[in-house]
């Protein structure tokens, strides 16, 4: 069925939410300003399922929404299917290599457990998952592998990693403030929802296009699509529990067309209380435990540097006069690489040259040459000053604001 939006308008007030719901989506990190967004932006009229698809109550984008960030649900276990598909350049199985090789040496510290290694497969290619969560103290997730799993288990002030092809364990603690050390990938529809979510302003179309059913379950479908022409962002479906307001299924498509860059979504789900054995934890006989930070005192003690874990304040200083062009989906990020000359092109560069512009496309405008490095969602383009500019943008978006920046 096609989304139904409204011209109409209404005040920030009348989508608000009370606070008891402000509390709840401060938690679930649903931004509460999208409560207030005008209805220039969220479709009011309400969808009819159309046939075959469940029939559930009419409800607008506005309350759709309100519904996701009133979520109250701590406790869920279910199993997901996680597909990311950024299209990223044939390197001739070097990237599979690469990927393997990181998994096989571990993390920072060196064992095949470490979060910090393994929940990077995610970000390719198809993973099922079993989830469980208990509040904010209890939460496990198993990526389910062939004859093997490999599972994160956060139980009280102990976060466990295990893996059990190699019976390796990483153990380390949660900080003081209730965060772990490590920031980890997104797993659940609920995390790319509350992402998306955010992107809502006057640059955005919210709608609800009728309703569907995943894992069994009855819901509704909010679709965020960008107004602006030039973002590789197609649209984004919600499929939202019609009764808890949980997202049950998430899915980007890119503007190119084609298969989802990203399709996240339950195959099976309940909102029962995991059982208390479900986190409990004790390291296999036999197995070799790693605690954090012994790695980092190896390093101390062998005179090698430490490799502390740079947070976004640091990592953003090392950019040289970091800033953003644009606005909504349209935003652009520049900065100065710090490399003279930009990259080696074939022309000048030698076999590295060559292996560079196989990456990538030569492009040209008034801002001189450079090299455009593309996936199906996020483009980059490497002048040969060594300005980059990066977003996503189409190719055509990264040439004009270089463009305009000179």
């Amino acid at each position: 069925m096609a989304p139904y939006e409204s011209d109409d308008t209404t005040t920030a007030g009348e989508v608000d939410e009370p606070r008891t719901g402000r509390r709840r989506a401060a938690r679930y990190v649903v931004p509460v300003t999208v409560m207030g967004v005008a209805a220039a932006t969220i479709g009011l009229v309400p969808a009819i399922a159309s046939s075959g698809d469940p029939d559930l109550p009419e409800i607008t984008a506005a309350q759709l929404i309100e519904k996701i960030a009133k979520s109250d649900v701590e406790q869920l276990s279910g199993t997901v299917k996680i597909t990311t598909d950024l299209g990223l350049p044939d390197l001739g199985g070097l990237e599979s290599g690469l990927m393997s090789g990181a998994v096989e040496r571990g993390g920072d510290d060196g064992s095949s457990a470490d979060p910090s290694a393994r929940l990077t497969e995610l970000a390719s290619g198809t993973h099922t998952l079993r989830i469980a969560a208990d509040g904010p103290d209890r939460q496990k997730v198993s990526i389910l592998e062939n004859a093997a799993e490999y599972s994160l288990i956060h139980n009280g002030k102990d976060v466990w990693g295990y893996d059990s092809a190699s019976n390796e364990v990483h153990h380390g603690t949660v900080d003081a403030g209730g965060e772990h050390r490590e920031q980890q990938p997104p797993t659940l529809p609920k995390d790319f929802a509350e992402e998306a979510l955010k992107s809502v302003d006057d640059t955005t179309s919210v709608t609800v296009d009728g309703t569907a059913q995943v894992a069994g379950r009855d819901a509704y479908k909010l679709v965020v699509e960008p107004r602006q022409s030039g973002s590789t962002v197609g649209a984004i479906s919600i499929a939202v529990d019609h009764e808890t307001g949980v997202p049950l299924k998430f899915t980007l498509t890119p503007s190119s067309g084609g298969s989802a860059v990203v399709d996240v979504g339950f195959t099976k789900v309940s909102f029962d209380r995991p059982d208390a054995s479900t986190f409990a934890f004790t390291p296999p006989k036999g197995a070799k435990v790693t605690e954090e930070g012994e790695a980092e005192h190896g390093r101390e003690d062998s005179g090698k540097p430490e490799r502390a874990p740079k947070s976004e304040e640091d990592l953003a200083k090392g950019l040289d006069g970091l800033k953003t062009l644009g606005k909504g989906w349209n935003t652009i990020a520049t900065f100065d690489s710090g490399a003279p000359g930009g990259l080696p092109s074939g022309d000048a560069g030698g076999d590295l040259g060559g292996f560079v512009d196989s990456l990538g496309d030569r492009v040209k405008g008034g801002f001189g040459t450079g090299t455009v490095f593309s996936t199906r969602l996020i483009n980059a383009l490497v002048t040969e000053d060594g300005t980059v500019y990066v977003g996503a943008v189409t190719k055509d978006a990264l040439v004009k604001a270089a463009d305009a920046g000179k």
